[in-house]
């Protein structure tokens, strides 16, 4: 016997006519639920760094003593796992604490509105690198622009500008507002602040490193001679880091302007960045100079620069008492 074909009559269902308006809506609003840490994956391209650093220990005993306050923030993914949008600093710290668990909201986000929660909720703190700004600034960018938002910085390539009078005019005369300037009102930034931070996404990773303040030689570069070096192309920037690390010399800003210069016009050349780096700036002619490369063989390959430094100057402390002896007898 053939069976007739259900008919929607557009009747509501069993569920809906023993149940509650309250029930229906406490069905659809967002829990907050307790799944497995592993079950977790860091967000696509997260831009921020998660360090054990003091701040993270802080956390961690912040944790450890009265729990996770705040649950995180998570996306459901196809597989069944879920993908990290706030609380990548809490997750490392309850696994550095031996959890197995964490308490998260399971929202539903696409890319666009998941890059935009991922980077808000992380911007506002305080210890964030440079380049970690850059990146972040980038993404969020990136999302407006998906979402049909007006975006004046092109975010895959910031063109070199020479003339600064002449964004300002193109800006004035636009009537409309861009994310950009949209962002910055949110931010407390203006338009180029932004676009000098998107800047430095355009470093190697040894310069982002020395701009951050966190590459394995300590060695240090502010944030406006950084700027002008993102500029270089990638195998001139590799022999920039090379030679920062082989001086132990940072250029001044007025020489990473000549770098830029000279890379769009074609004509930086390697030893150009090795004789520049070689020459004594104004506020280095009372300091000694010699290559790291000279007295590397005498220490453990683990030493920084600040651990050498302050062992020779503990070996001429000891040799200075040693010849005072002396010349007292």
């Amino acid at each position: 016997m053939a069976h007739l074909p259900k008919l929607d009559l557009g009747l509501p269902s069993y569920d809906s006519l023993f149940s509650t308006e309250e029930e229906r809506q406490e069905a659809n609003s967002e829990k907050v639920m307790t799944i497995p840490i592993d079950k977790i994956t860091d967000f696509k391209e997260h831009p921020f760094h998660v360090t054990m650093d003091e701040d993270m220990a802080k956390l961690i005993d912040s944790i450890k003593e009265n729990d996770m306050l705040m649950p995180a923030l998570v996306r459901p993914k196809k597989d069944g796992s879920y993908e990290m949008i706030s609380g990548h600093r809490r997750k490392f710290a309850l696994s550095q604490l031996g959890r197995k668990e964490m308490n998260v909201i399971i929202r539903d986000l696409d890319d666009d509105q998941a890059t935009i929660l991922m980077v808000d909720s992380n911007i506002q703190r305080e210890n964030i690198y440079p380049s970690e700004r850059g990146f972040a600034y980038k993404m969020r960018l990136e999302a407006m622009k998906h979402q049909g938002k007006k975006v004046d910085i092109n975010v895959d390539d910031v063109p070199v500008e020479y003339s600064k009078s002449t964004s300002t005019q193109v800006e004035q005369k636009s009537k409309n507002k861009y994310s950009v300037e949209l962002l910055g009102e949110q931010l407390g930034l203006d338009r180029n602040q932004i676009r000098r931070f998107i800047r430095l996404t355009y470093l190697i990773e040894p310069l982002q490193e020395m701009v951050d303040g966190r590459h394995e030689n300590e060695i240090k570069i502010a944030f406006n001679p950084a700027v002008e070096l993102s500029y270089l192309t990638e195998t001139e920037q590799y022999d920039l880091a090379n030679a920062i690390v082989e001086n132990q010399r940072t250029p001044s800003l007025a020489q990473c302007q000549e770098f830029k210069r000279l890379s769009h016009d074609g004509e930086l050349t390697t030893e150009f960045i090795e004789d520049t780096l070689s020459e004594e700036k104004p506020n280095q002619r009372e300091k000694l100079s010699f290559q790291m490369k000279e007295i590397d063989k005498y220490f453990p390959k683990d030493f920084t620069p600040g651990k050498k430094k302050d062992l020779m100057i503990h070996l001429l402390e000891n040799w200075a008492k040693k010849r005072s002896r002396e010349q007292e007898r």
